[in-house]
C-alpha cells in the first residue's frame, strides 16, 4: 500500500494514483496520520468513493453525501444538518462499512440517545430525537436510490420522537393593535412589526427588504429573497419555495406608513436592507410588548399564523390566503382547518337543510 512514514514529523501519510471521474489520472496525497492503520483506511475508503462501492465505512460515504447535498439545501439548514451528522450520527456509525449496519445497530444507537441526560438532567425533547433520526435516514435513503444499497436500516428500525406540535398561537386584530402601541416609540420596531402582522411575511423575508422591492403607486411589496445571519456575515437567499416568491397589495394606511419610514432613511442606497436590525432584537422588542401590555406571549412567526387567521375571519378563501402567503392552497386549507368552523357549521346546516327537503319531497 503507498502508505509512508514522515520521519521529521513521526507521522504517516498516504500518497497514490487514481483516475476521477473522467477518467484522467490524478495524484492524492493526505498527510497527517497517528499511524500507518489509520493513512491506509484512509487510502481504502477514499478510493471506495471513488468507485461508489459501498463495502466503504459509513463515514467515508458521508462525505460523498455532503459533496452531491451541501448546494441543493439553503446554507442555514445545511448548518443544522452538519451538526447533527458530526455530533450525534458520525461518533456512533462512522468506523463501520455502510452496507452492513442493520436494523439492531440503529436500534442500539437509538437506545443511546434515549438514555442521554444533559448537564441540567434533562434529555433530548421527542422532537429533537425525530429530527436526528431523519437525518440518519435520509443518508441511507440516499444512499438507496443512488448507489444501491439494499435497504434502508434505519427505515425498518421505525422513528423515534415525535413531530413538532401542530398547535400554533396567534393574537386577535386588538391584540396586535395593543401590542403595536408599545412599539411606537421606536420606529424600526413599529413599522417592522407592521410589515409582519398586516402582509404575514416571513421573518427572513421582512430582514432582506430594500427600498427597490416597494412599488408605492401600485400599492405593492415584492417578496424575491430571505435574509439569513450565516457564521458572522449577512446572506441573502432565495426564499423558502419557489411559491414564495411572489407580490403582496398593502392596504393604503401601511403604504403610507412605510413610505414615511423609507423617506427617512436618508443617504440609504435602493438596494441597501431597510430593517438592519436582528432577529434578537425583534425577540426582545417581543418580550417588551407583550409585558407592557399584559399579552400573551406569540412568537414572531406567530405574527403570520395571526394575520391568516384575520384573513379567514373577513372571509376570504384558501386560494386567495395561499397566494398572499407564499403557500399551496391546499397547505392553507389543512394547517388552518380549525379556524374555519364557521364554514364548517354552514357546510352541516345546509346538508341538514337538504335532507329535509329531500324527506318532504318523497312524503309527497
Amino acid at each position: 500500500m503507498p502508505v509512508y512514514k514522515d520521519t521529521k514529523k513521526n507521522s504517516w501519510f498516504a500518497s497514490f494514483y487514481y483516475e476521477d471521474w473522467k477518467g484522467i489520472r490524478r495524484k492524492k496525497l493526505k498527510r497527517g496520520f497517528a499511524t500507518k492503520r489509520e493513512a491506509s483506511e484512509w487510502e481504502r475508503n477514499f478510493l471506495l468513493q471513488q468507485t461508489s462501492d459501498l463495502n466503504m465505512s459509513f463515514e467515508a460515504f458521508v462525505e460523498i453525501y455532503r459533496d452531491k447535498m451541501k448546494n441543493r439545501i439553503r446554507e442555514h439548514t445545511w448548518q443544522t444538518k452538519n451538526a447533527i451528522i458530526d455530533s450525534k450520527i458520525l461518533p456512533f456509525f462512522g468506523s463501520k462499512k455502510i452496507n452492513e449496519i442493520q436494523p439492531k445497530d440503529i436500534i442500539t444507537w437509538q437506545n443511546e440517545l434515549l438514555r442521554y441526560k444533559k448537564e441540567n438532567g434533562e434529555s433530548y425533547s421527542p422532537v429533537y430525537l425525530k429530527t436526528v433520526h431523519n437525518q440518519l435516514s435520509a443518508i441511507f435513503n440516499f444512499a438507496v436510490r443512488f448507489y444501491d444499497l439494499k435497504n434502508n436500516p434505519a427505515a425498518k428500525a421505525g422513528n423515534i420522537g415525535k413531530e413538532k406540535s401542530k398547535e400554533m398561537l396567534f393574537w386577535t386584530k386588538e391584540e396586535y393593535l395593543k401590542f403595536a402601541d408599545s412599539m411606537m416609540d421606536k420606529p424600526i420596531s413599529f413599522y417592522a412589526f407592521e410589515m409582519l402582522y398586516w402582509c404575514g411575511i416571513r421573518l427572513g423575508e421582512l430582514l432582506a427588504l430594500t427600498k427597490e422591492d416597494f412599488d408605492f403607486n401600485k400599492g405593492t411589496v415584492s417578496i424575491t429573497k430571505s435574509y439569513q445571519y450565516l457564521k458572522g456575515k449577512d446572506v441573502i437567499t432565495e426564499p423558502k419555495t419557489p411559491k414564495s416568491i411572489r407580490v403582496i397589495s398593502m392596504p393604503d394606511f401601511l403604504c403610507e406608513e412605510m413610505k414615511e419610514y423609507i423617506d427617512s432613511l436618508y443617504g440609504t442606497e435602493d438596494s441597501s436592507r431597510i430593517f438592519e436590525i436582528s432577529k434578537s432584537y425583534l425577540h426582545h422588542e417581543m418580550d417588551r410588548g407583550c409585558k407592557e401590555q399584559n399579552l400573551k406571549r406569540i412568537r414572531i412567526h406567530d405574527l403570520r399564523h395571526s394575520h391568516v387567521s384575520l384573513l379567514i375571519e373577513m372571509g376570504f378563501s384558501a386560494v386567495a390566503i395561499a397566494d398572499r402567503m407564499g403557500h399551496e392552497s391546499i397547505d392553507i386549507t389543512y394547517r388552518y382547518a380549525h379556524l374555519f368552523p364557521t364554514k364548517q357549521n354552514e357546510i352541516a346546516d345546509k346538508l341538514d337543510i337538504e335532507r329535509g327537503e329531500n324527506d318532504v319531497s318523497k312524503k309527497t
